[in-house]
């Protein structure tokens, strides 16, 4: 089923999405509280030219907006350490149980910004575009370990880029001239970086779904 008849149109109007190994449809289906919860955040989300233009405030402001939606609801910020956790095992010809390989040599203890039951959730609205690798690299982990069961990611559509050279310039706390655009810049987590990663595989088996922030959700 696709995720085009999956996802609620009321999302679709306000979000640019892509859907990686049936991510809408697994969500939707087997765990369809945190589906309906999730899709509440994204309906309930806006955000002001303040939250864009604020000096210093700009970048956290976005954020505690799910976190009011969903914090109350049980998704709390979670440390997945697969320390503690038992490596899947396999059989081999003989019937014989073995360690399953992984690619995980170390411990990861990457925390995951909203964590509920098999679900993760994290946002990246401005960060350096390496916290994509980040991100897919956990989900990937901790999917292998049998700890979640798919990922979703919401992040700047490109769509954005045109708002941002429309807010001009300002003047800096050291009194340097600067366009609003540059604070969300080429090399920071937008959509643009993001797909290229998910194209490439580096989510491994593990399913992901991605909702971009477009200029329809920007607040009068």
């Amino acid at each position: 089923m696709s995720w085009e008849n999956i996802i609620p149109d009321s999302v679709k109007e306000l979000y640019e999405i892509h859907d990686y190994k049936h991510a809408a449809a697994i969500l939707c289906k087997e765990f369809h509280q945190e589906f309906l919860e999730l899709c509440e955040a994204l309906m309930a989300f806006r955000f002001s030219e303040e939250d864009i233009t604020k000096e210093g405030g700009n970048e956290s402001n976005i954020p505690k907006k799910f976190s009011e939606i969903l914090r109350p609801k049980g998704w709390k910020a979670q440390k997945l350490d697969v320390s503690n956790v038992t490596k899947l095992t396999e059989k081999d010809i003989d019937g014989k149980e073995v360690i399953k390989e992984n690619e995980i040599s170390n411990p990861s203890t990457h925390i995951i910004d909203y964590v509920k039951g098999r679900i993760a959730f994290d946002l990246e609205w401005n960060s350096k575009d390496q916290t994509f690798d980040r991100d897919l690299y956990a989900f990937k982990a901790f999917y292998d370990y049998n700890i979640i069961s798919l990922g979703v990611l919401v992040t700047r559509s490109n769509d954005l880029d045109s708002y941002f050279t429309s807010l001009g310039e300002y003047d800096d706390k050291n009194g340097i001239h600067r366009k609003y655009k540059d604070k969300y810049g080429a090399s920071t987590t937008h959509m643009g970086k993001l797909l290229p990663r998910l194209d490439g595989g580096r989510n491994g088996g593990c399913p992901v779904l991605v909702f971009g922030i477009t200029q329809k959700l920007l607040s009068e």
